[in-house]
């Protein structure tokens, strides 16, 4: 007999669960880069747009589908349109949590290894961090070690199920990453010279937005938000139907903008303080802050403790990667968990070798680009924007907005939504996702 299926066992439970979702490696890793790369405040501002005109209405809507079917992303198409081919939308969100977290995995073991760096003395002033990340990322078997520990924790958490595993690991990393970042904010504020990297952050030239900042906005929203790849709709249909979607999906969207503003408002002070550039691109993290702490004063704690938060936030991301693949095969196949959890992570792990091994071991390269950036690109630019943009057609044509929007608002004790959620996941939100997706085709 085919076992009953597990719920969250609190509202908050699903809410930490989902927020740990969104607030990874997006928040910390990647956010800080892009702001960085985009003109600083102006960019925070265009990004607050496009989560309120996208990332809200497609994080209600992937919620709501999953709590509607109990199902994962394939199932829940199946069980609202059966013998259709809408169940494909549900096999790219699938396809997406696989991809995205075999590179994620990757970047989460360099994460684990700097804060083991950092904690033994390694990392020290007077070190060349542009040589030693390169050297890091380009060995052969180090990386790939890394990459294969935190596939195992993840796999081993995962394995245990939403209540045990999920619900239990989120309930204490969660607070433990406020507490981290915190920490950081106040000792970046209070840097002398950090004036100058809150004024970066917070006073907007709106002369510097151009395209680009939009759709890296955009990309930055369903990257760090989990949307279009299958997470939300799977952790949603671990609710239970008395619990209340707009008020949960306000505080998920909520908590993740916070700790990337957050992230934000660590790291440029201190960048700027100690006279680094902000523009430095994904080695940011690994490059830029080393090279912070280093010349900060308690610079070894306080870069033990970034890379301790920048570990926590990856795995909480990396369980609703990997439960959106294990999920199908345990609803779908009727396979175990443990099973199921062991064979993906081990599936994931061995596409992240050749990712791994693509940042220069190896000249491993598709379409003119390593291995690894082929990965972010295909996910960035094709399987999140069409996984999130057929979604809302879905729900917005298919299940009918107004059916949507009855469901989200059911035993809703926060907020209804309106008819204005109608017309925003039929007309406003795709067409924003169509532009954009275009754009990042064309322009």
């Amino acid at each position: 007999m085919k076992p009953a299926r597990e719920s969250w066992t609190t509202k908050l439970a699903f809410i930490l669960a989902a927020a740990g979702s969104a607030v990874g490696l997006g928040n910390i890793w990647r956010f800080p880069y892009v702001v960085g790369e985009n003109g600083g405040a102006a960019f925070v501002i265009v990004f607050l747009i496009i989560v309120a005109l996208i990332g809200l209405p497609l994080m209600v809507t992937e919620i709501t589908l999953g709590r509607e079917t109990k199902k994962n992303p394939i199932g829940a198409f199946k069980a609202l349109a059966p013998n259709t081919p809408w169940w494909l939308v549900g096999a790219i969100g699938v396809l997406a949590g696989f991809v995205i977290l075999s590179f994620y995995s990757v970047v989460a073991g360099w994460g684990i290894s700097y804060f083991f760096q950092t904690v033994t003395g390694s990392l020290t002033e007077g070190t060349d961090f542009e040589a030693a990340f390169f050297d890091h990322v380009g060995q052969g078997f180090a990386p790939v070690a890394w990459h294969a520990l935190f596939m195992a924790l993840t796999g081993l958490i995962i394995g245990l199920g939403i209540v045990k595993g999920i619900g239990r690991a989120v309930r204490y990393l969660m607070p433990v990453l406020f507490i981290l970042i915190i920490m950081l904010v106040i000792r970046g504020v209070t840097l002398e010279g950090a004036s100058e990297g809150l004024q970066y952050y917070l006073q907007p030239d709106f002369t510097s937005i151009t395209w680009q900042t939009w759709l890296d906005a955009a990309g930055q929203a369903f990257f760090t938000l989990s949307l279009g790849m299958g997470a939300i709709i799977t952790y949603g249909s671990y609710l239970k139907k008395d619990d209340d979607v707009p008020g949960s999906a306000s505080w998920i969207v909520g908590l993740d903008l916070l700790i990337a503003l957050l992230a934000g408002l660590a790291i440029f002070p201190a960048v700027f303080a100690l006279g680094f550039s902000e523009a430095d691109g994904p080695g940011l993290a690994f490059i830029t802050l080393p090279a912070v702490f280093a010349q900060m004063p308690f610079g070894m704690f306080f870069g033990a403790i970034f890379f301790l938060f920048f570990s926590v936030a990856a795995l909480t991301s990396a369980l609703s990667l990997l439960e959106v693949v294990v999920a199908w095969l345990v609803d779908e196949k009727e396979m175990s968990r443990p099973k199921a959890s062991a064979l993906v992570s081990f599936g994931i792990f061995l596409l992240g070798i050749p990712a791994s091994l693509s940042m220069g071991a190896v000249d491993i390269q598709v379409m003119g680009m390593p291995f690894f950036d082929f990965l972010d690109y295909l996910q960035e630019t094709f399987l999140l924007p069409i996984g999130g943009l057929l979604t809302l057609v879905f729900a917005g044509y298919v299940f009918t907005a107004s059916k949507t929007r009855e469901s989200a608002n059911e035993n809703s004790t926060s907020f209804k939504l309106g008819v204005w959620f109608e017309w925003l996941i039929k007309y406003i939100t795709p067409a924003a996702v169509v532009i954009i997706l275009l754009a990042g085709l064309f322009l």
